[in-house]
This record gives C-alpha cells, sequence and structure tokens, in this order.
C-alpha cells in the first residue's frame, strides 16, 4: 500500500479539498492519520466492523484494547450511544476537548470498536482537522493514536511517517500537537459521580467542578490490568509509549536523582530533566522536559523525547518519578507505562 502524505496549509480552499478527499477514503473503509489536540490518531470509520480490523491490524494492537469513537459534536453521542445528564453537564463544560466518556453503546457500533463489550468511549476532538473530517465524511471515527503499538504515540507527522507508512492510506499533516498526551477517558458511575480510567489534560480537579465525586481507577497508578480482564479504556491493561532504550525512573529527591545518575550511568545514556538541570549532566545527554515543574510542557514534551532518544541512540534513559497527583498524574502515568513499571528506589 502506498500512503499518500498530504499538508494542511492553512489556506481554506485547498484544505478543503485535502478534508474532502480524506472523508472519501473514511467513507470507502480506509484509513487515515489525523493531527488532534492531543496526538496524532490513526481514523477509520466507527460504523464499519472492517475499518476497526484495518486499524488493529495496522498498529500490531491486541483486539481486546478498545477503541475511542471521535464525534465532530457532543449532541452526535445519541446517534452512537446513550449519553446521561451528566454526560451533557460535561461536555457543556470540556467538549469539543480532551475528555473521552464511556456509555453504552448502540447497536450500530460493531463490537470490533468496542473489544466485545457493551459500552464505547465517546470524544470530541477540538482540533479544526479532526473535527471538519468527522463532519464531512459524516462517520464517527474510531481513533487510537497513529503509531505502532507499545511506542511512544506520535505528536508530529513525521512521527507517524515514519511509524505508518505502506500500512494506512493517509497522512494529514496538521502541525504538532498542542497537548502531548491522549485525552483524559472517564466512567460515569452513576449520582454525579465518575472514574478515570486514563488521566490527560482534564484532571481530577476539573472533573471535580462538574461531577459529584471523581475517583481514579487502581490502573491508573498501578502496574497493570491483570491477564483475563477486559479493560474499559485504552491504556489499562499493556505497556505502552516505550522507547528503544531502556527507560528507569528514580523515586529519590531531585538532587539524590542527578546524584543517582551520576554514579550508577554507564555507556550512552539520556536524562529526562528540566532545563535548569543541563549543567548536572554530561553535555548531550539532556532530553529537556522544558522549565522546572511545568507539567504541562513536561507532558507536552514526552512522547516526542523519548521518541528523540532513540534517534540519538541511547541505550538507556533516566528520569525522575514525578508524583501521581494534580497536573501531574497523567505525565506520571504514560512514564510508568513507558518505563515497564520499573522504579529504582536509591
Amino acid at each position: 500500500m502506498k500512503t499518500e502524505y498530504l499538508k494542511i496549509t492553512g489556506d481554506a480552499r485547498t484544505d478543503e479539498e485535502v478534508i474532502e478527499r480524506a472523508a472519501a477514503v473514511i467513507r470507502r473503509g480506509g484509513l487515515v492519520a489525523i493531527p488532534t489536540e492531543t496526538v496524532y490518531g490513526l481514523a477509520g470509520s466507527a460504523l464499519l466492523e472492517d475499518s476497526a480490523k484495518k486499524i488493529y491490524a495496522a498498529k500490531g494492537r491486541p483486539s481486546d484494547n478498545p477503541l475511542i469513537v471521535h464525534i465532530a459534536y457532543p449532541e452526535d453521542a445519541e446517534r452512537i450511544a446513550y449519553p446521561d445528564e451528566i454526560f451533557t453537564a460535561l461536555a457543556g463544560r470540556f467538549m469539543p476537548g480532551p475528555l473521552t466518556v464511556v456509555l453504552p453503546k448502540k447497536d450500530c457500533i460493531p463490537d470490533t470498536v468496542t473489544a466485545g463489550g457493551d459500552t464505547v468511549a465517546v470524544r470530541c476532538p477540538s482540533n479544526p482537522v479532526a473535527h471538519r473530517l468527522i463532519e464531512v465524511s459524516g462517520h464517527p471515527i474510531a481513533a487510537p493514536s497513529a503509531n505502532r503499538s507499545g511506542i511512544p504515540s506520535p505528536t508530529r507527522a513525521e512521527h507517524v511517517l515514519a511509524d505508518m507508512d505502506g500500512r494506512i492510506d493517509m497522512i494529514l499533516d496538521g502541525g504538532p500537537c498542542e497537548i502531548g498526551l491522549e485525552s483524559t477517558v472517564i466512567r460515569l458511575d452513576g449520582n454525579g459521580s465518575c472514574t478515570i480510567l486514563r488521566p490527560g489534560a482534564v484532571t481530577a480537579e476539573m472533573l471535580g467542578e462538574v461531577c459529584r465525586s471523581v475517583r481514579i481507577a487502581p490502573a491508573v497508578i498501578e502496574p497493570s490490568l491483570a491477564n483475563g480482564i477486559r479493560p474499559e479504556s485504552p491504556g489499562m491493561k499493556y505497556k505502552h509509549y516505550a522507547p528503544k532504550a531502556d527507560l528507569l525512573l528514580v523515586d529519590a529527591p531531585h538532587d539524590a536523582f542527578a546524584d543517582y545518575v551520576r554514579t550508577h550511568a554507564e555507556g550512552k545514556y539520556g536524562v529526562l530533566a528540566w532545563d535548569e538541570d543541563a549543567a548536572l549532566f554530561p553535555e548531550g545527554a539532556l532530553l529537556s522536559l522544558g522549565p522546572r515543574g511545568d507539567a504541562r510542557e513536561a507532558s507536552r514534551r514526552l512522547f516526542s523525547l523519548l521518541r528523540q532518544a532513540d534517534e540519538r541512540a541511547f541505550t538507556t534513559v533516566y528520569a525522575e518519578l514525578p508524583p501521581a497527583e494534580g497536573e501531574t498524574l497523567a505525565y506520571y502515568n504514560r512514564i510508568i507505562r513507558a518505563a515497564g513499571c520499573r522504579i529504582i528506589r536509591p
């Protein structure tokens, strides 16, 4: 298969022609990599069983790992699921945007999309390219991250090209993603309560502005689900986001982290650290997370930095274990998955 690579230029007429071509691919059951505000998604029709099968095959993704369905407008959820009052309230506060809500599904969504479950994860992206493609295609779109399963998610079109060239029909280059980590996924528990199944840019504190109570699923912080348990959300069961380099997390105060790396690191290694820490490590070792304490910027850079580690042929990458709370929770969740939950406690 030859993968067509098309750029979004900012010219309204040209871009509309590109989106029309991509929409035709979606309607005939093909796959298009698209930009979203979170990461690049591998889009196929959520109404066509074969499209979901193609997504799993292109990614090498386990078929028990459900897909998120993207819609153009929050009210379109009624087409594919059974939303309730709390969904409507959440949609009014956070949609379009990086929030996914698990709802009871309607029969129009094939079991291949939901991994055989009776619920469907629903999201309304804010990225204008993704929004317009869903609108023009007339199909809700199933779209996991547009990378081979298990490696860092793509935040630029060139990442997608490296992973998916020859495996999908088309790539739309809409520039770098704004957020850099996948959406927050929640389950509604009744009585105005919800559970976070995967953390993202919409934090527990933000959800608490709408929901009566917010719980965090144990699998968000703990290593993974046990074998034989069906995941409710992507990212709950398998090792994800991992570079080829050996990623090691060090649970130690800041100064002790730097001391540990300097005394234990061997070979060609990199360090995920803040800009202000560059002088603490050998020249060329820093993989910069940005200004100290900026959790949003660190999250935006994480996947790209993990890919850079492999491009720079690092054999090992060291990182501080971040706190599992607030804006840092999503970063924590992704990096412990990327490290296979290997944590060093000096």
